[in-house]
């Protein structure tokens, strides 16, 4: 889960994205509003938190151009004029939701839990395949009922090739979900990570298979 984070106060911007990152998102983190656009041209992302008061562009402008090229991502805006006329203008401009500054922590993580939920049309909150489980609101795995400890990176991999359970997920699509702006990381790093996640699934009726020519994809060992 790739989170595209537009905020120009670069205190608050670091404590969110330690937030985001604790909790396993991958985090792109830009204070302006032009940088927010050219960012939303070159990469997906599964949600965008957007600040309304961003230099060089407002978040206004930004969310209307994305929205403009028939993007449909998820955008929570975040800003510190609760006016209802405030808020009524970002939903018309094709805002998904809104958080008022400043707010607590766990309204700020069980929003971006709803849009990722909506984005992926399931409510749900555990996500099973055999025996492995993505519980989305704690963040965490578990395998056979026991707790599946990850990294953040080895996470990203997991949860990435189990939304898409039973389907190829080319190698490109998991180093642009893994790495972020400032990451250093391939292809070949990519091979690493699903090594170790392989090998935490061994044992268990869930498996890593790799498809020469288009990527990974997560199988149930009883599958054909």
């Amino acid at each position: 889960m790739r989170i595209l984070l537009a905020e120009d106060n670069r205190d608050l911007a670091e404590w969110v994205s330690r937030l985001l990152r604790q909790s396993k998102y991958t985090v792109d983190c830009v204070h302006r509003g032009d940088d927010a656009d050219a960012a939303l041209q070159s990469q997906d992302y599964a949600l965008v938190i957007l600040d309304l008061g961003l230099p060089e562009l407002d978040g206004i402008e930004v969310l209307r151009r994305l929205r403009a090229r028939g993007n449909r991502t998820p955008v929570l805006i975040l800003t510190a004029n609760d006016a209802l006329s405030s808020r009524v203008r970002g939903l018309d401009s094709g805002a998904d939701d809104y958080l008022v500054k400043p707010f607590e922590v766990e309204e700020l993580e069980a929003r971006i839990r709803a849009q990722l939920r909506r984005a992926r049309g399931t409510l749900e909150q555990v996500v099973t395949f055999g025996a492995l489980s993505l519980d989305t609101q704690s963040r965490s795995f578990s395998l056979a009922g026991a707790n599946l400890p990850v990294t953040r990176r080895e996470h990203v991999v997991l949860e990435t090739l189990l939304l898409s359970a039973g389907r190829p997920v080319p190698k490109e699509r998991l180093v642009e979900a893994v790495f972020g702006f400032d990451d250093e990381g391939g292809p070949s790093a990519i091979e690493v990570y699903v090594h170790r996640v392989r090998r935490k699934l061994e044992g268990s009726d869930v498996g890593i298979v790799t498809l020469r020519g288009l990527g990974y994809m997560l199988r149930q060992a009883h599958a054909r």
